[in-house]
């Protein structure tokens, strides 16, 4: 990641040292940077036990990671997968201009996914409903049972990962040789965000960045990240 001399984001324009020979990917976060809302938020607060804020506090506090947040608060949700998506339906807002942006990297030939530690269930469901379900999704695998839903993270070589899910799949994506923009909204964001060649930030993930001094951008829709791509130097 390029650390700006003088701080702050740099107000000439975005310029990105991403050679035109090396493959590009953008990593994508879902709640609250592709939906307006935190999805997990509204079913959490709808359909587990009220203690589930208890430990958001503790993570908040970083005295528990956030694999840990989602494994043990969607644990006391007893609802089916039915009943979960049938009451965010109408519900959640998806961030104005996502469907250009996907357009954009589809001309652009980038790959784009997204790496969620949201659950798998609602985020298929939510981009099958505006047409998007082709879109990658890599996050929490979640499974429900009778005592509650089970949620796993898995890394990308398939083993079981107790923190550091978003990290893992952008190390995966380096190590493959890609070049990588980020796009996120959140706290979690920012272990992954730091590792990338580009950031396109908003909420805490920019404080996070402007705080270290990391080259990012602002943004406040979809549009906007489409808007400043597009006028993006490339250079090898």
């Amino acid at each position: 990641m390029i650390r700006l001399q003088s701080g702050g984001i740099r107000r000439e324009g975005l310029i990105m040292k991403l050679a035109k020979a090396r493959k590009t990917l953008i990593q994508c976060d879902f709640d609250g940077t592709i939906t307006e809302e935190e999805v997990s938020y509204l079913l959490l607060d709808s359909f587990a036990s009220k203690e589930w804020r208890q430990l958001l506090q503790k993570y908040t506090e970083g005295k528990i990671t956030v694999n840990s947040l989602n494994t043990e608060a969607f644990a006391m949700i007893k609802a089916d997968r039915k009943s979960l998506v049938r009451y965010i339906n109408g519900k959640v807002k998806i961030r104005n201009g996502f469907r250009e942006l996907v357009d954009y990297c589809q001309r652009q030939d980038y790959r784009f996914v997204i790496v969620s530690n949201g659950q798998d269930f609602y985020i298929e469901a939510i981009l099958h409903d505006i047409g998007l379900e082709d879109i990658q999704v890599f996050a929490a695998q979640s499974r429900f049972l009778s005592e509650g839903l089970k949620v796993r993270y898995i890394g990308p070589d398939g083993t079981h990962l107790s923190d550091g899910f978003k990290e893992a799949y952008t190390a995966s994506f380096l190590k493959a040789g890609y070049q990588i923009i980020y796009i996120g909204n959140g706290a979690s964001d920012y272990p992954a965000a730091k590792r990338c060649h580009h950031i396109f930030a908003k909420g805490e993930l920019l404080t996070y960045c402007r705080k270290a001094g990391l080259d990012c951008n602002a943004f406040s829709d979809f549009n906007d990240i489409v808007k400043q791509m597009e006028v993006s130097i490339f250079v090898g």
